[in-house]
């Protein structure tokens, strides 16, 4: 690339900072980064406790939980559908009670397997896994002045494929983030996953700004954020690093994407735009 082009492609860039009304953010990975560790310790915790109230072994919970969770993501995802995990915990618990697995190309009844537990005992699974996901996953400390930035000229708002909204919503609390945004829109809540457009334009109605151009959505998922947001004529950015070893899933990118502007890391996004940071006195 030459040096005039590299020079007009930041003119470009610079321009869509000034004429961008709203900015979404992806969660997982992008904000938050999630290596499998950190994952894997949100799980443990969530198996002990149920070890600890319904005398299950540990790592037996464990394995059933992630079997599972690879079931839904085969089922749903292509589907583009969110794998809940209200039914998760239901499945795992009819599976370690004594139900009968059904076959790889069977899918379950989730109205008999949830006759295998109490709506109780799933809230208490989500419960600690919710509180685990907040007590053990690290805050990154960049990320509060990131979004006070942005949120200074734009409106912000988390779009996010995740399984639970609650954990997510808990988490943004907890970091001190929620007053810097204007929605919390979360693919377990919509229905629906990015790419899907349902969950783009219901981030889009939540801001209150028109689908279209004057929207940035941002993401380090090529086929899920960059993809979902130009099939709507959104501005895409994508992060373009991101843990080697996440768990979180990727969606299958056609090659073609071709995002606005690339960042190695989100907090890289307010130069990328032309914002500056507030001088401190």
């Amino acid at each position: 690339m030459t040096e005039g082009r590299e020079r007009r492609r930041g003119a470009d860039i610079v321009e869509i900072g000034q004429t961008i009304e709203a900015v979404t953010l992806d969660f997982g990975n992008t904000l938050v980064p999630f290596p499998s560790d950190s994952m894997h310790g949100v799980l443990a915790a969530t198996a002990e406790r149920a070890a600890n109230k319904w005398g299950f072994a540990t790592d037996e919970f464990a394995r059933v939980w992630g079997e599972e969770r690879l079931r839904q993501i085969a089922e749903d995802v292509p589907q583009g559908r969110e794998a809940n995990m209200d039914l998760r915990a239901a499945r795992v618990l009819a599976r370690l009670r004594g139900h009968t697995v059904p076959a790889e190309e069977e899918r379950w009844d989730d109205a008999a397997t949830a006759s295998w537990s109490e709506p109780a005992d799933v809230q208490e699974i989500l419960d600690e896994y919710v509180a685990a996901f907040v007590r053990l996953t690290p805050v990154p400390p960049e990320i509060g002045p990131l979004l006070e930035l942005l949120a200074s000229r734009y409106a912000l708002a988390i779009l996010s494929n995740w399984p639970w909204a609650v954990a997510v919503e808990r988490y943004l609390e907890a970091a001190g983030w929620s007053p810097h945004l204007s929605a919390i829109v979360v693919s377990q809540r919509v229905g629906v996953i990015k790419p899907r457009p349902e969950i783009f334009l219901a981030a889009a109605e939540a801001l209150d700004v028109a689908s279209g151009p004057g929207l940035l959505h941002v993401g380090d998922d090529l086929g899920a954020d960059v993809a979902g947001a130009q099939a709507l004529g959104w501005r895409a950015g994508w992060v373009r690093i991101t843990p080697e070893d996440s768990a979180l899933p990727l969606a299958r990118s056609s090659g073609r994407e071709h995002p606005d502007l690339v960042v190695d890391r989100v907090v890289d996004l307010p130069r990328a735009l032309g914002l500056r940071p507030r001088s401190r006195r």
